[in-house]
């Protein structure tokens, strides 16, 4: 029995110790659709931070390494104080200019004043619009961003007709099935989502959602990150938490 107990004791620790890491996966993607111009552009996307304060050691170690942070949506849930969220984004803030998409838990609480304190924090809400980045030879890449599917707020054309006589194209989506609306003649080619924790908790293969991966769909790498955060328990197992650091560039061919 006592060894019953330290097994469980031992597992425990070590979930909870998987659901707080803090992890940064590289990526470095390139694209033949990636204008020149732009000598380098990293984005640091974080997804579904929900009940966990960022580390200021995690932030430390990526200081002058990003251009732009993508909140990938949950930045939080019921029950987190908005103080907490508040100390979250200026860490955050300390990186770069920092971009946010809702998530389903982000609607569990109060966001009206959530999306007060996004905009008072000088956080810039993609919510079915567009921003355009521009370089000294006018070449241009568009960030996309969708309101959240779970509660039918997307609206993808919206986005895209913010993002007109852009030569590349990002969108941000808080659930990854936002790729089974995507084109060939959306031009999009990165897509970064969350939403899954890439199944929380599984056993070898099995989970409830697939593990976090990047991919290539039809054309549209999608990056689908197993997030930051948990939900419901404070434990991961075979999911670890993780970030990620992602550098796109010109493929030369």
């Amino acid at each position: 029995m006592v060894y019953i107990v330290a097994i469980f004791v031992a597992l425990m620790l070590y979930m909870w110790i998987e659901a707080h890491r803090n992890r940064v996966i590289f990526h470095s993607l390139p694209f033949s659709t990636f204008p020149e111009s732009f000598s380098r552009f990293r984005i640091f996307f974080i997804s579904d931070i929900h009940r966990r304060r960022v580390s200021k050691t995690l932030i430390g170690s990526l200081k002058g390494k990003v251009d732009l942070v993508i909140i990938g949506g949950d930045l939080t849930e019921k029950g987190v104080p908005f103080s907490r969220v508040k100390r979250n984004i200026a860490l955050l803030k300390k990186l770069g200019p920092v971009y946010f998409v809702w998530g389903n838990n982000d609607y569990e609480v109060d966001y009206h004043e959530l999306d007060a304190l996004l905009l008072e924090n000088g956080v810039k809400i993609l919510d079915n619009t567009a921003v355009t980045f521009e370089s000294e030879q006018g070449d241009r890449i568009a960030l996309l961003g969708v309101d959240d599917m779970n509660k039918r707020r997307d609206r993808l054309e919206l986005a895209l007709s913010d993002a007109e006589q852009t030569t590349f194209r990002i969108l941000v989506s808080h659930d990854p099935r936002i790729i089974e609306k995507i084109k060939p003649q959306h031009e999009i080619a990165l897509v970064l989502s969350g939403h899954t924790h890439g199944g929380q908790i599984r056993l070898g293969p099995f989970g409830l959602y697939e593990k976090g991966c990047l991919r290539n769909i039809n054309g549209t790498m999608l990056l689908v990150s197993n997030g930051y955060g948990t939900t419901t328990l404070p434990f991961r197992f075979g999911a670890r938490a993780e970030t990620h650091l992602i550098e796109l560039k010109h493929k030369r061919s």
